[in-house]
């Protein structure tokens, strides 16, 4: 995280995240290192599909046609998260942290994780199998740090 921090500070870049099933974990990680305050833009909790609709403006017939849980969702939520932060990197998260939520074509452990910096997006989806509710919520947060330091690198 640390490391994270002075990368995105020494490229002089902004971040912001978009998080749902997570619930702010992502943003407490970041916020939690000293220094954030150079880099940390801002953040939203968008953990009901009014707020991805109302805050993150994404189509509600996206999430109609396709659920919040989706590669659509979690790629409209990055790209509109980009207009209205301004950040240089922008990460959004959707998924389903269980216990309960899952069906067959979505199990619990299923999260997308996006990362847009510039006008390139990354949508990574992940299965998170075989843990808890609060083990997928920090492995999801792990993820998207990873990915994050890969794309600023």
């Amino acid at each position: 995280m640390q490391t994270l921090i002075k990368l995105l500070t020494k490229k002089k870049l902004k971040i912001s995240f978009a998080e749902s099933c997570t619930g702010g974990l992502l943003a407490s990680a970041i916020t939690s290192i000293s220094g954030a305050s150079k880099v940390f833009n801002l953040s939203f909790v968008t953990y009901s599909n009014q707020a991805k609709i109302k805050v993150l403006k994404v189509n509600k017939n996206i999430i109609r046609k396709y659920g919040a849980v989706s590669h659509e969702c979690c790629s409209a939520m990055v790209k509109n998260l980009s207009i209205i932060s301004k950040a240089n990197i922008n990460v959004s998260i959707t998924g389903i942290a269980g216990p309960k939520g899952g069906t067959k074509q979505k199990p619990v452990g299923l999260v997308f994780i996006g990362v847009k910096k510039g006008k390139k997006i990354l949508i990574n989806k992940c299965i998170f199998k075989g843990k808890n509710r609060s083990s997928i919520q920090k492995a999801t947060v792990r993820k998207a740090l990873n990915l994050v330091l890969r794309a600023t690198k």
